[in-house]
């Protein structure tokens, strides 16, 4: 099955500014976040950093005169599978709606696994199987 180059900009968008706008605020606040999180504070900045950059990575895969621009897709990807991963074993898991909770006060893991999916599905279409191996 062919990607519709042009669709696939309605889960490249909205995927990438989930990530960037999260990245963002970790980078931007990163002893609050890790509180919240309950994550140190190295692992905030990291986890942040990654999140912008698959962001930047989802958008920019998009415009192919990008060398490399399947790859950069691919990786971007690829890349917050685990941390979509972990938010939903850590934070999320044991409720489903995304909406708080006294339980869940960051909501379930209706939303991460969502963006999982989508995750997973730009991974899988874009994993050039002849370049990478």
């Amino acid at each position: 099955m062919k990607v519709n180059s042009k669709s696939i900009w309605f889960l490249r968008v909205p995927f990438a500014a989930v990530f960037l706008y999260h990245g963002l605020g970790k980078l931007a606040v990163p002893i609050q976040s890790g509180e919240l999180l309950e994550l140190s504070v190295p692992l905030v900045l990291i986890v942040g950093l990654i999140e912008v950059l698959a962001g930047l990575g989802v958008v920019l895969g998009g415009v192919q005169k990008i060398p490399y621009a399947q790859r950069i897709t691919w990786l971007s990807s690829f890349a917050t599978m685990p941390i979509l991963v972990g938010a939903i074993a850590l934070k999320h898991w044991g409720q489903w709606s995304f909406v708080s909770s006294a339980t869940h006060p960051l909501g379930g893991m209706e939303f991460q696994v969502v963006l999982l999916g989508i995750a997973a599905y730009l991974t899988v279409n874009f994993y050039d199987y002849k370049k990478l191996g």
